[in-house]
Order: C-alpha cells, then structure tokens, then sequence
C-alpha cells in the first residue's frame, strides 16, 4: 500500500463533511466564515449528491458544486471530493429496481435510505462508473481538490445481497476461486448431508433454508460479499487515477469491532492510497476511551504503520444508539487528540454544521443548531487552534509494544451458527485482551496472523478460531525465534474451509504451545469455575472450559471443580528460545492481569507501573523528532514522568523529568535531542 498525504494540505487535516445542499446559497458564505475561525483546513463534500448533480439519466447540474468548491478554495480550505455511489438516485432505481439488495429471505429492499445496493448488478456498476468518470473529468485538476473520497462506509448497512445476480456473480466467483465443482464441493464439505453439486448452476446464496445450511459456504459467501464491494471500489479508484492522476483516492473505513464487521480490512488497506477511518463512542457501559484507542490502533494497523486520517468521528452525541449522551466538556478534543497520538494526520467530524431534516438532525456537528455561542462551538475553535502547534508530528509513525493478531474471516467463520456456546464472542475477547494490555500502559500493533511478527516481543491472539497451517507455522517460528506467545481458547480449530484440522485440537497450535484439547465442556448461563495456582492463590474462569492434556507444556493453574477439576486451566510452553502460553478459559479483568504480567514477564516487557488507570502514554517518533502524548481520562490532574526533558507543544511550556497533565486534558511533550 502506498504511503500518500492529501495533496495540497500542509497542516493536519481539521473539519468535516460539508453538505451545503441541505442549505440555502445564502448561508455558504457564513460558513466559510465560521470554516476560518474555526480553524477548518479540509472538508468532505458530495458525498451524498448524485441526485442533484444528475437529476435526470445523463443530464448534470454541477453548477452548484462548481460555486461551492471555488468558494472553498479561495478561502484555503482543501476539498475530499466524494463520489456519490453509495446514494443512487431514485430515478435509478425506476429504472432498475433489481439494483435494490435482496435479503435472505427473498425481500427485496425499497428505496428511502442509503446503501441500498446489489454490488453485483451490472447496471449499478455501469452508473457509478460515469458519474465517478463525469466528476473525475470536471474536477480532477481543480486546484482544491486534496483526495477523493469513494462511495461513503462500505459494508453498512447492506453488507450482501442475495439476489439471482449475485447468484451467477458468485458462481464465477467460486469458478475462479476453486477451477471446478468437484473443488468446491471438497472445500465445503459437501458429503455432509448429501449436499453434493453437479455443477456450478446448481449452486445458490446460502439463501434461508430450514435449519442450519453449510458453514463453508456461509464463510465463501461473506468472502464472496467484501470482495464483490471491493471489486466496486476499486473500479472507481481505477477510473480516478487515470483521469486525476497524482490525487490520492480513499474511502472512510468503519474498523472499530463494535461498528463494522463485513470488511476484510487486511485486504481493503492494500487498495486505498490513504487509510482514512470513521469512529463514534459506543454507549455500551464500557470505557469509551478505550474502544476508542482500540480502533485507532487498528486503523493504523491496516495502514501497516503508516499515518492514516481520522474521517469522521462526533463532536458530541450521535443521534443512532438508544441512549446518546453528550460528551463531557473536553472530550472532544481529548478524543481527537487520542486519536492523533495514535497515528491520525488530524481529526474531522461528521458533520460540519447539524442538520434541520432528515435521519441524523440530532446528530451532533461542529456548527450546533444552537449557533456559536455554544460551548460545542468554543470548543471547536479551542481544538483546531491547537492543531496548528501540532504541525511537526505529521508524518512521524506511533510506535507500538506488543501486538494482537486479529483476522476478520477467523471472527465470520466463529459467527457462524451451531458452535459450542454462543457466549464465546470473539469481539468480547479481542476488547478484553486489549483491555488488559491498555490497562498497563502498552500500545498495541494488530497483525494479521500470517505477518512477520519478529519486531515483537510479545503477541497475543484472543481468538483465533480459524488458522491456516501458515499461520501456525508463523506462530511456532515466532516462538522458536525468542518470542512470547499468548494464546485464549478455542484458537486453532478450524482451516480457511472451516474444516477441523486433523488430529486433536487445537491443529496447528498443538506444537508450539505443547499440548493437545480432548473435548471443549462450554459452560451454562451464569456458572463458573474456579482455578488454584501452585501458592494456593485462586482465579476464576467463565463460559468455557477445555480438558487439556499437556504434551511438553508445563501446568501453571488447575481447574479446581467443575467437570474438568483437575485438569490444566493455564499453561506455560518452552519452545526453542521462546515461551507460549495457553488459558483455556475465559478469564475476567482480574485473571487476565494476572496471565499477561507472567507473559510480559517472559518477553521482558515492562509496563508503566508508574502511571494511573486511564492515563495513557504514546509516543510518535520520524524525522521530525519524538513526540509523547500523556492523555488524562480521570477527573483528578496528574504528573507524568518523562524520559528527558521537551518542549510541551500545546502550552509552549518547557518540561524536564515530568510534565503535569491537568483532569481531562492532553499534554504534547517534543523530546529534546
């Protein structure tokens, strides 16, 4: 993936999505205005257009945005011009209603929303393509434009459709992917319940069926999905490289587990130019901050490292969860702040100024209904004056302790239905594993299981239910190599077919963590087990237990009632110059605490012991110079110890062996040498 910045922009990115055609061309003027004292060096438009910029089948009117990208430019303010495809018109879809997605079920969607699209229909494809190729034309060397912004969230609301269209696309799909029939049938299974196919054409979308359908089929259909809105992704980009050639083309990823989970994001980074990312706060009872650092990080995982753009995220409430509190007095800019340390060239929001009509009205946005004299407005201003002093991190890399391996086909496959419990969630584990690791102080790189994991002292992967025989091998080397491995149950069990690897469980895991799994013994709602060390010392473990019958490994926790009392619950693995360890549990925030610092223990990771809970600590570094972010989550000011003395980029302050971080607030430390 190509390392791009927006063209022209010479600061971080600072705004948010434009829509001035929900307002009258009197109100432009003022928001530019409002645009420049607030500081705003980017904004998204047209994201949402195509029915006004072709009302008509080939008829335009780019009168309009021609009027309001000048504006933008003559006020210095970049454009990420959006292509419209995610909203096709209503005459559209008159046209051709097979265009509009089917649901499994065979319900056909109506037009009314957004997103509402059959990524296989030849017609839409053929739509997108001109109206991508007429905005291409007109804008392309227009001396605003800094990207361009493809379609708007791939992969919501309609990930699939099942249609007879996607019904051929996916047979051509499979042709491709396994040569014959007889090759799909051995990858699926086929002899189970005497679904053998004679052909390509007797093959459908796992369409509702009786009772459960052929999990392998279920998994190549969600591949079948991504790729499919990939293909149409990447046509438009195509089309916009060569007419614009020079501009860097995006499209605003969801990667936070709790808001998209349709996208393979491995896959979808290696095709933008600049890995940029949508992230609101879920109101869930968790801590918001840590979702939230959990999403950056992934985000610049996807980015393998490099700087990528926070898109979109909320000034204060949303308007689409069923209870959307504000944000406390300086969150936002503590949010925005959280995501920069973590590797975002600005932060924008949705939307620039709030909308009177339509879905998202209460949606919080830079501009409030209630106007400037509003504390959402002071903090606006307060945030991209500040952003300026920030200027010389652009284009340095955060960087990372320890990683997480995260594969999103492994958390489809484990999605499936007629699993062991469905209180195992992959989601739940990945959030808790990175809590713990959050918690002391580490940052946190994700890899796919199949990357090069030498820079790393110590991995984790908290659920890895589906593991190619590479991916095993690439752990075992790891750990032969000097590395420290952490492994949580039920990782190991199933092939990219969703096959169970021969032999016991956990397949390619059995060597490298020294042990094998007879039988999983899920447990039922609300039950629990307990685990004694060898000091006597107790945890305890819920929803799942496992009878592990250690094969080299060494036993580190017992199972000390329930069916499985006596058996090993957690176990420690020396292999070759490196340490794996393996808990067949899930344990809770106490548990977990306790497996990671023995783990960091091996990998001769040290935490921050000398920070509180939800203060964090990361650190950018590039040629520009090293650059510590301390972020203040409590309500109590703190001190933090630095390395060396630095410059404090947001007071202009010197500071030397601590730099102290008021309740609530971020403090930018440029280290000295």
């Amino acid at each position: 993936m190509p390392e791009a910045t927006p063209k022209g922009l010479t600061r971080l990115a600072f705004g948010g999505d434009y829509n001035p055609e929900q307002w009258p061309e009197s109100v432009w003027q003022e928001d530019v205005r409002l645009m420049r004292e607030a500081g705003v060096t980017m904004v998204s438009v047209g994201i949402f257009s195509w029915a006004l910029l072709e009302p008509a089948p080939g008829e335009y009117d780019f009168g309009w945005l021609d009027r309001v990208i000048d504006l933008l430019h003559e006020n210095g303010i970049r454009v990420d011009l959006g292509t419209p495809t995610v909203v096709p018109p209503v005459w559209f879809y008159r046209a051709h209603p097979e265009a509009l997605p089917v649901r499994e079920d065979g319900a056909r969607y109506e037009f009314g929303s957004r997103g509402a699209i059959c990524h296989s229909n030849a017609d839409y494809r053929a739509a997108a393509a001109n109206i991508t190729t007429q905005l291409a034309n007109r804008y392309g060397d227009h001396p605003a434009l800094a990207m361009w912004h493809v379609h708007n969230e791939y992969g919501v609301p309609v990930s699939a459709c099942y249609c007879d269209s996607c019904a051929a696309h996916f047979r051509r799909w499979l042709e491709s992917s396994y040569g014959t029939v007889d090759g799909v049938n051995a990858a699926w299974g086929t002899a189970f319940w005497g679904q053998r196919y004679g052909s390509f054409e007797d093959i459908n979308p796992p369409r509702l069926s009786p009772t459960v359908g052929n999990p392998a089929q279920a998994l190549d259909y969600k591949r079948f999905a991504d790729v499919t809105v990939r293909e149409n992704f990447v046509m438009e980009r195509d089309i916009l490289h060569r007419l614009a050639p020079g501009v860097p083309v995006t499209t605003n990823f969801m990667t936070a587990l709790s808001q998209c989970d349709s996208i393979d994001y491995w896959a979808w980074g290696r095709e933008v130019d600049i890995v940029t990312n949508d992230h609101y706060l879920i109101t869930d009872g968790r801590r918001t901050h840590v979702n939230l650092a959990m999403a950056a990080d992934l985000t610049r995982s996807v980015a393998d490292g490099a700087p990528w753009i926070l898109l979109e995220h909320s000034t204060s409430g949303v308007n689409w969860q069923p209870r959307n509190p504000a944000k406390a007095p300086g969150q936002m800019a503590r949010n925005s702040l959280s995501h920069v340390a973590r590797g975002s060239e600005g932060a924008m929001f949705f939307q620039w100024r709030q909308s009177r009509r339509g879905a998202e009205k209460f949606h919080s946005s830079m501009l409030p209904h209630a106007g400037t004299d509003t504390r959402v407005w002071r903090e606006v201003v307060e945030l991209g004056a500040s952003l300026d002093s920030l200027n010389a991190i652009r284009g340095t890399r955060t960087e990372a302790d320890v990683a997480v391996l995260w594969d999103w086909h492994s958390w489809w496959a484990q999605g499936l239905d007629w699993r062991p419990s469905e209180d195992h969630d992959a989601r739940e584990r990945a959030d808790a594993f990175y809590e713990g690791l959050y918690d002391r102080h580490l940052t946190v790189d994700f890899r796919h299981p199949e990357a090069d994991l030498s820079a790393y002292p110590l991995v984790v992967v908290p659920a890895l239910y589906l593991m190619t025989e590479a991916a095993g091998n690439n752990l075992k080397e790891y750990v032969e190599g000097g590395g420290t491995l952490v492994v949580s149950y039920f990782s190991g069990i199933v092939d990219e077919h969703d096959a169970v690897h021969e032999g016991a469980y956990p397949g390619p895991l059995r060597d490298v963590l020294g042990l094998t799994v007879e039988e999983f013994s899920p447990l039922l709602a609300d039950h629990s087990v307990r685990l004694t060390g060898p000091d006597g010392s107790e945890l305890s473990g819920d929803v799942w237990t496992e009878f592990v019958v250690p094969r080299g490994a060494e036993t580190v926790w017992t199972y000390a009632d329930g069916l499985t009392a006596g058996h090993p619950a957690v176990t420690r693995h020396r292999l070759g110059e490196g340490t794996a360890w393996y808990v067949s549990t899930r344990l809770g925030a106490e548990g977990l605490d306790a497996l990671l610092g023995w783990a960091m223990e091996d990998a001769q990771v040290t935490p921050r012991a000398d920070l509180p809970r939800d203060v964090e600590l990361v650190r950018r570094t590039g040629e520009s110079g090293s650059f510590l972010f301390a972020i203040n989550h409590t309500g109590a000011d703190v001190k933090v110890p630095l390395e060396g003395a630095g410059t404090e980029l947001l007071t202009g302050e010197r500071a030397t062996s601590r730099i102290e971080v008021p309740a609530g607030t971020v403090r930018v430390v440029r280290l000295d040498g």
